[in-house]
């Protein structure tokens, strides 16, 4: 439309910004809504009780029907796994593999006389403790077995194994010539990694994509346990850094991106990038449970004599957040950025802030429990129970 000719010069100027500055603020507007849209899982749960409380989730807690529950048989040292596709069940004479449903999709008899089982990746590493033979398998068939006794040393004996998420497989044994030795295998069961280990090696954690592991040891300072961990990578054959020493006997360690997080009996604590102590951890009672992914991790801690119970959380070596309970905690897991408390009479979800996501009742005949997906799967003493559990 051409401008009317009465008007100034000055006015046709002012209308014709305001027109461009009405343009450039709606393309803004648009830009600014669809950067927020597309980056809302990094913000929106910032924003999650400000203003008003966190909707908690109530889940029924009502136990699976059908295919559950899930009777084991064969003693009460059963051990129950999930590889993140399917339930897994080891008896003292059995392996079981169950889907989400609760159906029997294969099971076999082996003969380990003692029996170990770990789950991750997709797969089930079934060790004899103090005993020379392995398998990793999944719900179609054995991937691979063998046996890390050799011509030099026939009488080496496995002290305990661990898997990680892409499939590799650490195996810790007894060694004639050192304290230990590490041997680590490939998907398929090669050897890729094989360490002679001058220190008693407590735990191993995976880390950086299978591409190394840290390890912790045990040692004695005056009288006490002390528990050291140490970064390795395959490719190479020196260690990357190696932590002081943590006042405690170290019952876990597990890896991520920026250190690792140290289970002991007595305390915990988180080792940074470069091997230095960067939070430490002392329970007020007896360490009932444990576990960390990611650089989150929780711990239950149970006080009988003062009748005192808690949840202690941590985010990446940041300030511990205690929750304190009335009952004794019976099993702690972390799954998907969150903690999940099992008590006597309930399933608590968490936030590592403390914040309650999602509650459940619970019976107090359940031993343990695993979070998978939206259910979680209950270990009684003689069964298997699941429950939908939305967080």
């Amino acid at each position: 439309m051409p401008e009317n000719t009465n008007t100034p010069p000055a006015d046709i100027y002012k209308r014709r910004r305001r027109i461009f500055l009405g343009i450039v603020l709606l393309l803004f507007t648009a830009a600014l809504g669809s950067v927020l849209y597309m980056t809302r899982d990094s913000w929106l749960s910032k924003l999650r009780g400000v203003g008003k409380p966190y909707q908690v989730i109530e889940n029924s807690g009502r136990l699976a029907e059908g295919n559950f529950p899930i009777a084991v048989g064969g003693g009460s040292g059963w051990q129950l796994g999930h590889t993140g596709r399917e339930l897994a069940v080891l008896s003292d004479t059995f392996v079981y593999f169950y889907d989400n449903a609760g159906a029997l999709l294969r099971s076999r008899q082996h003969e380990y006389a003692s029996p170990v089982m770990r789950t991750a990746g997709g797969r089930v590493l079934i060790y004899e403790s103090g005993g020379s033979r392995y398998s990793v398998e999944d719900s179609r068939d054995i991937i691979y077995d063998g046996s890390i006794a050799d011509d030099d040393e026939p009488g080496k004996t496995i002290l305990f194994a661990r898997m990680s998420d892409e499939g590799y497989t650490a195996i810790v044994t007894t060694s004639e010539s050192f304290e230990c030795e590490l041997k680590v295998l490939s998907r398929t069961g090669s050897t890729i990694y094989d360490r002679k280990c001058v220190g008693r090696v407590s735990g191993v954690g995976f880390r950086d994509g299978s591409s190394g592991c840290v390890l912790s040891y045990l040692s004695a300072e005056k009288g006490a346990f002390v528990t050291s961990v140490q970064a390795i990578s395959f490719s190479e054959n020196k260690e990357m850094w190696t932590s002081p020493g943590l006042d405690s006997l170290g019952l876990e360690v597990y890896g991520f991106e920026g250190g690792a997080f140290v289970l002991g009996k007595e305390t915990c604590g988180y080792i940074d990038s470069v091997g230095g102590i960067s939070s430490y951890y002392r329970y007020e009672g007896e360490l009932a449970g444990g576990d960390s992914e990611n650089g989150s991790s929780a711990v239950i801690v149970n006080n009988e004599d003062r009748r005192k119970y808690s949840a202690v959380l941590f985010e990446k070596a940041g300030e511990p957040v205690i929750i304190s309970y009335d009952e004794p905690l019976v099993d702690v897991k972390v799954s998907g950025g969150l903690a999940y408390v099992l008590s006597k009479s309930s399933i608590t979800a968490y936030s590592f802030d403390g914040t309650v996501r999602a509650v459940a009742p619970a019976a107090d005949s359940y031993t343990g429990m695993i979070r998978s997906g939206k259910y979680i799967f209950l270990k009684g003493f003689t069964e298997v129970q699941r429950i939908d559990f939305d967080s």
